[in-house]
């Protein structure tokens, strides 16, 4: 009981430090974009492809007449030749979802869901979803060349800021569930016979745990997933998160850096507030691999043991780490 008081207690504190007074409105600088073909199969790719670079180009026009410095030099990038996305919106602080790799002719996909203060303007760090998925495509192709594999950079929902009080709740979580299985489906409709693996840090962790009733539902194949600096999750186990929620063969893997400040997040709800159960913890029974040692935006850092295990995960491959006292003392 006086941990539960203490647990409490944090919850409180952290919820009333991160409360801060709305910021007054402004005008939008960005257009909404515009309608997509929808994803019916490997031909409709070019024809989504194409439409969302259409509305890049408007958003980078649309940054040039604001003299938004930081967005106009992010959206260079996304229009540098080859780049390829599947969906994207200017609107706020921007939702962008990527692909690298072959999604068509694709054995395996790896879906990329980042956590909170994903930003149109951090894209393409390795610290965040557009340059860690990359990351992550270079990694699969050097540990297993001629694997079929792609990555997709998914930040298809509203990011919440770590300093604001969004991210102690679910809320932004629940509706990125609902995008993300739908992404999904549109991935199963473009390549059946492709397995996805889920590869959620942080925030995106809590995206993918509630988005599992949704898959399961529509007997989407999601094979294996990997919740790494987790802040919690809703479920209780991993069986249940696999049995309610994801197909009953998926593997359900967690990771923490023994540098990663969400060792200290408190993992509990409490009217409203927090987040849920350890992955990462002992008693919840997830597939444990070695995350390393580094912070906790560092898991997809180029040569990172991290990486490379989330690479295993992503291939459909065991990374070696099991579910054993010593893996639990240097992730703890």
């Amino acid at each position: 009981m006086r941990t539960l008081h203490r647990r409490t207690a944090a919850v409180t504190a952290l919820a009333a430090v991160t409360t801060t007074a709305a910021a007054p409105g402004r005008a939008e600088p960005y257009a909404a974009p515009g309608s997509l073909p929808v994803l019916s199969g490997a031909y409709s790719l070019a024809a989504r492809f194409d439409a969302v670079a259409r509305d890049i180009l408007r958003a980078h026009s649309d940054a040039a007449r604001a003299q938004d410095r930081d967005r106009l030099k992010a959206l260079s990038g996304f229009l540098a030749p080859g780049r390829r996305f599947l969906s994207f919106d200017a609107r706020g602080h921007g939702r962008a979802v990527e692909a690298v790799g072959d999604l068509a002719r694709a054995d395996r996909v790896a879906v990329v869901v980042p956590g909170a203060d994903g930003l149109l303007t951090n894209f393409d760090s390795w610290k965040w979803a557009g340059g860690g998925a990359r990351s992550l495509h270079r990694q699969a192709a050097a540990a297993a060349p001629g694997t079929r594999l792609a990555v997709v950079a998914w930040l298809g929902y509203d990011s919440p800021s770590t300093r604001s009080p969004a991210v102690l709740t679910d809320g932004r979580a629940a509706d990125g569930a609902r995008e993300l299985t739908r992404f999904v489906g549109e991935l199963h409709r473009v390549n059946g016979r492709a397995e996805v693996a889920l590869l959620c840090h942080s925030y995106g962790s809590v995206v993918c745990g509630k988005a599992a009733p949704r898959l399961a539902r529509q007997r989407l194949p999601v094979d294996e997933v990997a919740l790494y600096g987790s802040p919690g999750v809703a479920a209780a186990s991993a069986a249940a998160l696999c049995c309610a929620g994801l197909a009953s063969g998926a593997r359900i893997w967690a990771g923490r850096s023994s540098g990663d400040w969400t060792r200290f997040v408190p993992k509990v709800r409490i009217a409203g507030i927090g987040l849920g159960h350890d992955p990462a913890a002992p008693s919840f029974g997830a597939l444990r691999f070695d995350a390393g040692s580094g912070p906790h935006s560092a898991y997809l850092r180029p040569g990172s043991r991290s990486l490379r295990n989330l690479t295993s995960i992503a291939l459909g491959r065991d990374p070696g780490a099991h579910d054993t006292e010593a893996t639990h003392a240097r992730n703890a």
